[in-house]
C-alpha cells in the first residue's frame, strides 16, 4: 500500500489525514510551501526530492480560497509522477466510482446518484449530494449539505456554499460562486 502525503496543512489538510484514516490509508506528512511545523515534510521539492513517486502518493489539501493555486499544486504532483486518486469515504454513497475524477475527495454522508460524474479535483463536502444526470466539472467545491439536483452541469472551478440548492437542468458557468442558502435558478 502506498502512503500518502497531503499537499497543504491548513484546517483542511488536517481534515483530509482523517479522511486518509478513515479509508484505511496511510498518512506520511504534509507538504506546505510557506509553513514548518509538526508532520511538514517540506515544501514540494523537499518531498519530490525525499518521497518517490512510485511509493507515495499525494492528496491534495489546498482549499477553494485558492482555486488557481490548487490547481497548479494538482498538475505539479502530476507532472512530477505523483499517483493523486479519487478518495472516498466508505461511509459515502457512489452509485459508479468510475464516474469519479483523478484527485477528487468525496466526504463521508456524500451522495453521487445514478449517471452523476465529479471532475478531476472536485471535494464533496459531508452531506452534500449530486443527483441524477449531472455533471460537476473540475475543481469545483460543494459544500456541506449542497444539493445539485437532476441534470445539473456545474462547469468547474466553482464554489456551491453550505446548504445551497442548484435546481434540475441548468447550467452553473466556470467560476460561480453560490452563497450558503442560495437557491440557484440559472438567471
Amino acid at each position: 500500500m502506498k502512503k500518502f502525503l497531503v499537499y497543504g496543512s491548513s484546517e483542511f489538510g488536517r481534515v483530509i489525514r482523517d479522511l486518509l484514516d478513515a479509508c484505511g490509508l496511510q498518512f506520511a506528512g504534509y507538504i506546505d510551501d510557506f509553513n514548518k511545523g509538526a508532520d511538514i515534510t517540506g515544501c514540494f521539492s523537499d518531498a519530490v526530492r525525499r518521497f518517490p513517486s512510485d511509493a507515495y502518493g499525494i492528496v491534495i489539501a489546498i482549499g477553494y480560497k485558492d482555486l488557481n493555486a490548487r490547481w497548479s499544486a494538482y498538475k505539479k504532483a502530476l507532472d512530477s509522477g505523483y499517483g493523486v486518486p479519487a478518495i472516498i469515504h466508505p461511509k459515502a454513497y457512489v452509485r459508479d466510482e468510475s464516474l469519479i475524477g483523478k484527485g477528487a475527495i468525496v466526504m463521508a454522508g456524500a451522495t453521487v446518484d445514478s449517471n452523476a460524474s465529479i471532475g478531476e479535483l472536485c471535494v464533496l463536502w459531508p452531506g452534500a449530494i449530486v443527483n441524477h444526470d449531472s455533471i460537476v466539472g473540475s475543481n469545483t467545491f460543494l459544500s456541506p449539505n449542497a444539493t445539485v439536483c437532476g441534470a445539473v452541469e456545474i462547469e468547474g472551478g466553482s464554489f456551491i456554499g453550505a446548504g445551497a440548492v442548484i435546481v434540475d437542468h441548468v447550467t452553473v458557468h466556470y467560476g460561480t460562486f453560490v452563497g450558503a442558502g442560495a437557491v440557484y435558478t440559472g438567471k
